[in-house]
C-alpha cells in the first residue's frame, strides 16, 4: 500500500507549475517576504560597535554563538534588527499552549473552534510582546556590560533604542510568518527558521573546508562529517514518511432500494506527528539562559560559570534536559494540537466509521490514544537521537563550527512539508482544469442538441 503522499506525488505533473497562476503567485509572495527577512538581518541596531562585536562573535562562533547564529540567520552575530529572531513568538506559543491545557477558562476557549483559536493567537501575540521586551532589555544591558556599544552613545538612549528596534523586529517577523502561512506556501514561522539556517550553511562549510586545507582538520574527519550529514538526512526523510495505518471500516448503506457495500480505509498516524515543533521548542528554551550570559560576559562569574559548566552546549546535563524536553513536547504537542484522540473518534463516529473490534466513541478514543502513545515512543526517541547524536559526535571530533541535528531536522522537515503543499496545490489545479474541461464539453453537447432540434 502506497501512502497518500506517494499517490499525490505520482499524480502530480510538475509541468503544470507554469500554468498554476495562484500557486506561482503564492511562491513569489513567499520568496519576496523571505528576501525582506534576509535584508533585515543586515540592518544593525543603532549604537553597536561593529568591530568589537565581530571580534566577540569570532571567539564565540564555535560554541553558543554558532548555535544562536544558526537560529537567527546570522542576525544576532551582526546584531541586526531581527537579532531576537522568532524565538519570543515560539516561547509565547509554548506558554499559551501549556496554560490552555491546565487552566479551565483557556481550555474552554480552545474548544470554541475558529473563534477560540483566534483568541489564543491574540494572547500569543501579547505574550510575544512581553517576552521580546524582557529579552531585548536583558540583551541591551548585556551589550553595554560586554563593552560592545560605541563609547559616545548615551546609556539610556541605547537601551531604549535597542529595545524598540528588537521588539519591533520580532513583531514584524511574526507578521511576516503569519502572512506567509495565510497567503504563501508552507508554514511561515518554520520557513523563517529554515531560511536562517540555510543562509549560514555556506559560510560555515567554507570555514570548515578551509581549515581542512590548512591541516587543522584531518581528511578523515571531513569525510566522516559528510557521511554523517548524508546518513542523518536519509534517516530523517525515512522517519518523516513512516506511517502507522489504522484500519477503518464503514457499514453498508441503503439508499432507496439499493444497498451499497461498506467501504474501508486507513487512518494514517505518522511516527512523528509533532514534526519539528518539539526540537524548536526545546532549543528555544535551552538557548535563552546562555544567550544573556554570553553577551554580558558573565560567564566568568561564580554562578554563571557553574551553570555553563553543567548546562553549556554538549555538557551531559544539557543533553539530558534536551532529551527530556524533546520527549515532553513531542507528547504534549501531539495530544493537544496535531492529533486529538477524542476529536478523531468523534469524527469517525459522525461519519459512521469504526475500528474493527472496537466500540465507537470512548473506546475508540482510548484505542487511538494507546496506538499513538506507542508510536510516539519511537517518534520521540527518533527526534532525540537526531538532535543529540551530532552534538555528541561534534564534541568528540572537535568540529570547529556548529553542526546540529536540530538544524538538519528543521531543514529536511520544512523542505518535505513545503514540497507536499506545492504538490497539493498542483493537484488541485489539475482537478480544476479537468472540471472546467468537462463543463465545456457539457455545454458543447447541449448546443449541438439545440442546433439539431432547430433543424
Amino acid at each position: 500500500m502506497v501512502s497518500a503522499a506517494e499517490q499525490m506525488a505520482a499524480n502530480t505533473s510538475w509541468a503544470s507549475l507554469a500554468k498554476a497562476t495562484d500557486l506561482r503567485n503564492r511562491i513569489l509572495f513567499t520568496l519576496g517576504l523571505l528576501i525582506v527577512y534576509r535584508l533585515g538581518t543586515y540592518i544593525p541596531v543603532p549604537g553597536i560597535d561593529g568591530a568589537a562585536l565581530r571580534e566577540f562573535m569570532e571567539e564565540a562562533s564555535t560554541g553558543i554563538g554558532g548555535i544562536l547564529s544558526m537560529f537567527t540567520g546570522g542576525a544576532l552575530g551582526r546584531m541586526g534588527i531581527f537579532a531576537l529572531g522568532i524565538m519570543p513568538y515560539i516561547s509565547a506559543s509554548i506558554i499559551i499552549q501549556l496554560l490552555a491545557s491546565m487552566i479551565p477558562a483557556l481550555e474552554q476557549i480552545k474548544k470554541e473552534g475558529e473563534q477560540g483559536r483566534k483568541k489564543l493567537n491574540q494572547y500569543t501575540r501579547y505574550g510575544t510582546v512581553a517576552l521580546a521586551t524582557l529579552q531585548s532589555y536583558g540583551l541591551a544591558v548585556s551589550l553595554v556590560t560586554g563593552e560592545l556599544v560605541q563609547p559616545d552613545v548615551d546609556y539610556w538612549f541605547f537601551i531604549a533604542s535597542c529595545m524598540i528596534t528588537l521588539v519591533g523586529g520580532t513583531m514584524f517577523l511574526m507578521w511576516l510568518g503569519e502572512q506567509i502561512t495565510a497567503r504563501g506556501i508552507g508554514n511561515g514561522i518554520s520557513l523563517i527558521i529554515f531560511v536562517g539556517i540555510i543562509a549560514e550553511v555556506p559560510a560555515a562549510l567554507a570555514q570548515f573546508l578551509s581549515q581542512g586545507r590548512t591541516g587543522a582538520i584531518s581528511p578523515a574527519v571531513i569525510i566522516g562529517v559528510i557521511l554523517m550529514v548524508i546518513v542523518t538526512i536519509a534517516f530523517v526523510v525515512f522517519m518523516e514518511r513512516a506511517l502507522r495505518k489504522i484500519h477503518i471500516q464503514y457499514p453498508r448503506r441503503q439508499v432507496g432500494m439499493k444497498v451499497y457495500d461498506g467501504g474501508s480505509s486507513h487512518l494514517p498516524v505518522k511516527v512523528n506527528p509533532a514534526g519539528v515543533i518539539p526540537a524548536i521548542f526545546a532549543s528555544s528554551l535551552l538557548l535563552l539562559p546562555t544567550t544573556i550570559s554570553t553577551f554580558s560576559g558573565a560567564n566568568s562569574g561564580p554562578i554563571m560559570s557553574t551553570i555553563m559548566a553543567y548546562f553549556g552546549p554538549g555538557q551531559p546535563l544539557y543533553l539530558l534536559f534536551f532529551v527530556a524536553m524533546i520527549v515532553f513536547f513531542a507528547f504534549f504537542y501531539t495530544f493537544n494540537v496535531s492529533f486529538k484522540p477524542d476529536d478523531v473518534a468523534d469524527n469517525l463516529k459522525n461519519q459512521n466509521g469504526f475500528v474493527p473490534g472496537i466500540r465507537p466513541g470512548k473506546k475508540t478514543s482510548e484505542y487511538l490514544e494507546y496506538v499513538v502513545t506507542r508510536v510516539l515512543v519511537l517518534g520521540s526517541g527518533y527526534l532525540a537521537a537526531v538532535c543529540l547524536l551530532p552534538e555528541i559526535l561534534r564534541g568528540q571530533l572537535a568540529i570547529p563550527f556548529y553542526f546540529g541535528g536540530t538544524s538538519v531536522l528543521i531543514v529536511v522537515s520544512v523542505t518535505m512539508d513545503t514540497i507536499q503543499q506545492v504538490q497539493s496545490h498542483l493537484l488541485a489545479h489539475q482537478y480544476e482544469g479537468l472540471i472546467e474541461k468537462s463543463q465545456l464539453r457539457g455545454k458543447g453537447r447541449k448546443r449541438g442538441r439545440k442546433g439539431a432540434a432547430r433543424r
